[in-house]
């Protein structure tokens, strides 16, 4: 089928960290992407992107879902949930189901087609947070859980092996790359049924990079450090990192007069 309102909510995976626009100062992301192509099918497509980096799901729930009920979307995708899994103390595998299950819920009503992601197993590539592989499984158990009960889609990168590839990955090795946005628009579009560029799944070119000890250690003092010195901060003052960040793209706006002409270079199905 065809949409003609989309709007993706979440954290700074729907944001684009980091995947720039070449030449400008914004990111663009899965949820650029996707809208892209939707709008090679339906050129009357109208797109919104709410993400906020650092945004837990009750945020989300709070500020993001209202603001997309007013834009009366026929598409939502939500991709949250890592910043609540990454909680030091405090953390409750129950409320963050609770979470899932009110965003779904909210959702489902708000929109005909609701698409909504897993984690993949960031444990396994990065050894500093290898104690988040028992809450990414149980979330990904409610997101699934929650998807069945309220009829939404999901988007299953749990079993997509290229999370052990650091060429999918930024310089912090946790948000996504250029490469890693177009692998995760290849499988939104593949489980809404839409024909995608097959470049964006196929494995890349080459072995994977397999870093030596300097480049551990210029990434952890380059971004393990001052993460972590953010994060103890915040806490410190009561801040959240998404404070002060607004979204992106927070109206519906045309796609083909907008994001199709600042990325011509996007490669567009066969």
């Amino acid at each position: 089928m065809s949409y003609q309102r989309f709007v993706a909510l979440g954290d700074s995976l729907t944001e684009g960290l980091d995947d720039p626009y070449p030449g400008r100062p914004m990111y663009r992301g899965w949820a650029d992407l996707v809208a892209e192509r939707l709008a090679c099918d339906e050129p009357a497509l109208h797109y919104a992107n709410l993400g906020v980096r650092g945004k837990r799901l009750d945020q989300i729930v709070v500020e993001q879902v209202p603001a997309a009920a007013d834009l009366e979307p026929d598409l939502v995708a939500l991709c949250g949930g890592a910043n609540d899994l990454m909680a030091t103390r405090g953390f409750d595998h129950e409320v963050v189901a609770n979470r899932v299950r009110a965003a779904l819920r909210l959702l489902t009503d708000i929109a005909p087609e609701v698409v909504v992601f897993t984690l993949s197993d960031v444990s396994g590539r990065i050894p500093l947070v290898r104690w988040m592989r028992s809450r990414i499984e149980a979330f990904n158990d409610a997101v699934r859980t929650a998807a069945d009960v309220h009829g939404a889609r999901v988007v299953d990168l749990w079993p997509d092996e290229s999370v052990h590839d650091l060429r999918y990955f930024g310089r912090d090795r946790l948000h996504l790359s250029e490469h890693g946005h177009r692998r995760v628009a290849g499988h939104v579009l593949d489980t809404l049924d839409v024909r995608y560029e097959p470049s964006w799944l196929a494995p890349l070119p080459g072995a994977p990079h397999s870093p030596g000890p300097l480049s551990h250690a210029r990434w952890f003092w380059g971004s393990v450090l001052p993460t972590a010195r953010t994060r103890v901060t915040n806490r410190l003052t009561g801040r959240c990192s998404g404070d002060g960040f607004t979204p992106k793209r927070p109206q519906l706006r045309p796609v083909l007069d907008d994001l199709l002409s600042v990325d011509r270079d996007t490669p567009r199905p066969a």
